[in-house]
């Protein structure tokens, strides 16, 4: 697919669109991802800052979406757990800067060429307008080549 087609798509998918998610951009190799999101009254806390589930949901698919779109239907990519930290309130518009680079790729086609799994840790921080880093996501996913490849 292509990369603005499914930036789009996500764009109207329900749990972004009714929390007020927005991809900005994703690369024609998928290899990067801007998303933001704006406070609103439905996405606020009881104190007035952003909705920590907001924040977590907005991290949420892309590393998994980017990387099967990257490795093809090949391999097997799952979400495998994820780990939040608040550091600081978020207010007005956050953003997440998702980027997979050369590296990464190389060391998951290398960890997988055997039909082994494979479960990189890949961090984006959240930030908001002065680039403060309000929280920090650390994603684990799983990836292994399918049967008929290995």
């Amino acid at each position: 697919m292509k990369a603005t087609t499914f930036r789009h798509l996500i764009n109207l998918w329900p749990p972004f669109l009714l929390t007020g998610i927005h991809a900005d951009h994703v690369s024609h190799d998928y290899r990067e991802a801007d998303v933001r999101l704006t406070l609103r009254w439905y996405n606020r806390n009881y104190v007035g800052t952003h909705f920590g589930g907001s924040l977590f949901a907005m991290t949420d698919p892309w590393y998994m979406l980017m990387l099967m779109q990257i490795l093809g239907r090949e391999y097997f990519v799952w979400d495998q757990s994820a780990k939040i930290e608040f550091l600081a309130p978020g207010k007005g518009v956050v953003k997440a800067r998702f980027r997979i680079d050369d590296a990464a790729l190389a060391q998951i086609y290398a960890a997988t060429a055997d039909g082994d799994k494979y479960l990189p840790d890949f961090v984006v921080d959240i930030t908001d307008a002065q680039d403060k880093v309000v929280a920090r996501v650390t994603k684990t996913v799983y990836i292994r080549k399918k049967p008929a490849h290995r």
